[in-house]
């Protein structure tokens, strides 16, 4: 399983703040993000072209092609702007 955990405006969008997803063929980040992004509605809106969204692994900054393993936490959560 992978804990799959989303932050701010997307926790909205979405209206879920955390999920559990099998392992299943996802081997990375990228993945994760089409196979959410497959389900349609809400979450291709939240997640689908165009958006920008960030990404944690294990409480680590993640890229798109970072390798996920099983029981790996996975956050996502929109970019932070400051001023």
């Amino acid at each position: 399983m992978i804990h799959i955990l989303y932050f701010a405006s997307l926790r909205e969008q979405v209206g879920a703040a955390a999920e559990e997803l099998p392992l299943a063929d996802s081997r990375n980040v990228s993945d994760i993000l089409e196979r959410l992004h497959a389900r349609g509605g809400v979450w291709a809106d939240a997640l689908g072209v165009g958006q920008t969204v960030l990404a944690a692994v294990n409480q680590e900054m993640a890229r798109p092609d970072t390798e996920i393993r099983d029981n790996d936490e996975v956050a996502f959560f929109p970019p932070v702007t400051g001023g």
